[in-house]
């Protein structure tokens, strides 16, 4: 096996629906490229697009005035995002993880990190992957170090653990490990917003650092904050096996 994925990137000619296209050019998922072509911000061929529309090829798309194309070279890439910078494609936002990270090639983030949270985030042009690791249902692992502003107990790893009631719903059992006097790890496989400070919230306890330190088979390693670098072949490979049967469509779980 060869970078199955960079394969499949690289093999897509014939026409796609512009909210695939928009996704794949990494300007956002396939969801909010549908909010955008409702809102009549998205122009084929200098033409309002509409919901649906196929794109061929050599025709042009812009999102307000600026082009957009689907790039000849899939990137992915590994960023280890400081705390203050916020992910969001805002172009107001002075502190966004686009103008952060200034790459010359458009990509896009594969699910959040708040702003006060730093560590591992992916970055890529390549909408599939976005869709399928972003799809809670399809469960894939998330890892974090957290530190928290008391002691912690047999009683909060237990509760954190098995799920913990935050937004209207139960968190998922997890993976929740002691590491220190106020520091554990935990896995996740759902990413709620702000869920592990929403949990800690929850049993009493503050967080004071997040750092995500892994994705799937991705690890933050030794990656300096504020840098980035391309996913290896073989890390691609890895992640090609993992999301390969992963669902493209909205999974309720």
């Amino acid at each position: 096996m060869s970078n199955k994925i960079k394969q499949e990137f690289m093999s897509k000619k014939e026409p796609v629906r512009l909210n695939k296209y928009l996704s794949e050019a990494g300007v956002c998922s396939r969801r909010e490229a549908d909010r955008l072509i409702e809102s009549g911000r998205g122009m084929v061929d200098g033409k309002t697009a509409g919901m649906g529309m196929k794109i061929l090829p050599g025709q042009e798309v812009r999102v307000g005035r600026k082009v957009v194309s689907r790039s000849g070279e899939m990137v992915v890439l590994a960023v280890n995002k400081p705390a203050g910078i916020v992910c969001t494609e805002e172009h107001r936002e002075q502190n966004s993880i686009i103008r952060f990270l200034n790459y010359p090639a458009r990509v896009t983030y594969v699910g959040r990190l708040d702003k006060d949270s730093r560590g591992l985030l992916l970055m890529t042009n390549n909408g599939d992957i976005i869709n399928k690791m972003m799809r809670a249902g399809n469960r894939h692992e998330k890892e974090y170090k957290v530190r928290v502003d008391k002691a912690i107990t047999p009683d909060f790893l237990e509760k954190m653990s098995a799920g913990v009631p935050i937004l209207d719903t139960v968190t998922r059992p997890c993976r929740v490990q002691k590491i220190g006097k106020y520091t554990f790890t935990i896995i996740l496989t759902q990413g709620l917003n702000r869920q592990i400070r929403r949990m800690c919230g929850a049993l009493g306890y503050e967080v004071k650092d997040l750092v995500r330190t892994r994705i799937m088979n991705i690890e933050l390693g030794k990656l300096r904050e504020g840098e980035y670098r391309k996913l290896t072949d073989q890390e691609l490979d890895c992640l090609y096996e993992q999301i390969r049967d992963s669902s493209n469509e909205t999974v309720i779980s």
